[in-house]
């Protein structure tokens, strides 16, 4: 019989952090579509994205949609970013993408839904919220597009 060390507190604890920081902390809401070949670069763009640095996270996307032509991560941050510059009709086509490489992407169905807010069409808004509330029940996608559908006067 061969004896197997006892696992103290600390360890497991060490082991739990670990396999948390390993889940994709990097990725956007709802998926993890990103290869560890295009993570650094996906990575970047986001933190451009997240700096509000929107055409330098399109060009740096577009390396990532080189690589990985249905990464939805990366097709949802180019919706984002383009919707940010007020190009709507861009913003909707790689929504879509994602949605179609990723009908479960929750970031692109919570981004999508403020795009047509923004646009207007509070119908679809509604309906995307429905549809995050029948995939994940109460997540912050959802808990976002409701704020926005709210602060627009549509609830």
């Amino acid at each position: 019989m061969i004896a197997v060390p006892r696992m103290t507190p600390l360890f497991a604890a060490c082991i739990a952090a670990g396999l948390a920081l390993s889940a994709g902390s990097g990725f956007a809401a709802g998926s993890d579509s990103t290869t560890p070949a295009s993570q650094a670069t996906y990575t970047e763009a986001k933190a451009a994205v997240d700096a509000g640095r929107y055409p330098e996270a399109l060009k740096i996307l577009a390396q990532v949609l080189k690589a990985e032509p249905r990464n939805a991560d990366a097709l949802n941050l180019m919706g984002y970013s383009n919707r940010k510059m007020n190009r709507f009709s861009e913003a909707a086509r790689y929504y879509e993408a994602a949605l179609k490489a990723d009908p479960r992407h929750l970031g692109a169905l919570e981004y999508q839904g403020e795009l047509f807010i923004e646009t207007g069409d509070f119908g679809k808004a509604k309906a995307n919220r429905d549809r995050l509330s029948a995939l994940c029940g109460s997540c912050e996608e959802l808990t976002d597009l409701q704020a926005a559908l709210t602060e627009a006067g549509q609830s």
